[in-house]
């Protein structure tokens, strides 16, 4: 029989193998394995991994690079991945039509997306009768680009038709190789290296659509229940790494972490940062989730995907009880 002593130690180590880590120490090492989509987006996980944000929480995250939103949707389904990051609308897809019960669980921005089109294209115009490129047809920046198109006259299905390629890192590869694939979204930094390349920049998607919320991080709902901890230390980690980078003093190391991460020239990192770091349209303070932005995205969706339905509540999504919580850890 233990006595009292005994008792107190083994409840002792029982907490603390329990909580995973203690005064900033870890007691066992988590992992996790993530998928995102490449791009600009991921500034704060790539500061957060390289200035031992995860290590210093007990996480240890192995970071993968979506080929497209399939990928990423049904990797997360299946376990393969545990938490995701990309457009949140794939989100919202993974709830009404593969039936998965997802949570939402921080923002990030507003995608940094434009419509690139052909040097050959002058106006919306000329992208009648023309096939555009498309990661997938029925989520996300497909669903913007559908709408920006609408709101100039053009009608999904009659006057253009789509082309599934893949995530952006392919897409722009195969719109500068394929000058049959008329315009597509890209984000940062890849379209301005489509403009190096000879396309043309339509103007930035929220200019034409309104307050969007782009990309968010979402997790299986029941597998976020039985990791509460974790999660938390997770978006503590992320939220640190985005204060971190959009800290000025800090600008140069995260250009060169960017153009490191990206593969990209230091030129075009720094203009992706200049974009990102935009009080106004760049990152979310603190990844904070758009809930006006978030509604946009329903609305859209609902026009395109829903048959014109009223759309469904945004709260169904949510779960941002672990980013309150994560925020409260902490602090300003």
């Amino acid at each position: 029989m233990l006595n009292s002593r005994m008792r107190g130690l083994v409840g002792a180590l029982a907490a603390t193998a329990l909580l995973g880590w203690t005064n900033g120490a870890t007691a066992q090492e988590t992992q996790l394995r993530t998928m995102v989509f490449a791009g600009i987006q991921n500034l704060p996980l790539f500061a957060a991994d390289a200035k031992g944000l995860f290590a210093k929480r007990g996480l240890k995250i192995e970071q993968l690079i979506a080929p497209n939103s399939g990928e990423l949707r049904d990797g997360l389904a299946q376990g393969r991945y545990q938490i995701v990051h990309g457009g949140v609308d794939n989100a919202v897809a993974m709830m009404d039509v593969a039936k998965v019960d997802i949570a939402v669980l921080l923002g990030g921005d507003n995608g940094f997306n434009s419509l690139m089109v052909q040097p050959d294209v002058k106006s919306y115009a000329d992208l009648k009768g023309q096939t555009l490129a498309v990661d997938a047809t029925n989520t996300a920046y497909a669903l913007v680009m559908y709408q920006m198109l609408k709101q100039q006259g053009l009608q999904r299905g009659t006057d253009y038709q789509v082309k599934p390629v893949g995530a952006t890192v392919v897409r722009v590869k195969a719109m500068i190789e394929d000058k049959s694939l008329k315009a597509g979204i890209l984000n940062l930094p890849f379209s301005i290296q489509a403009e190096k390349a000879g396309l043309k920049n339509m103007g930035p998607a929220v200019q034409s659509i309104g307050p969007y919320q782009a990309t968010a991080g979402w997790l299986v709902r029941e597998w976020g229940r039985q990791n509460e901890a974790v999660v938390v230390r997770y978006i503590q980690a992320y939220v640190e790494g985005l204060r971190w980078s959009l800290n000025p003093a800090n600008k140069a190391e995260a250009v060169a972490l960017l153009a490191e991460r990206l593969k990209i020239p230091a030129d075009v990192a720094e203009q992706s940062y200049t974009a990102a770091a935009d009080p106004k349209l760049g990152f979310a303070k603190d990844a904070a989730f758009d809930l006006d932005g978030f509604r946009n995205v329903l609305k859209i969706r609902a026009e395109f995907e829903g048959g014109g339905a009223s759309p469904p509540p945004a709260e169904k999504y949510l779960d941002l009880s672990y980013y309150r919580k994560a925020l409260a850890g902490l602090g300003s």
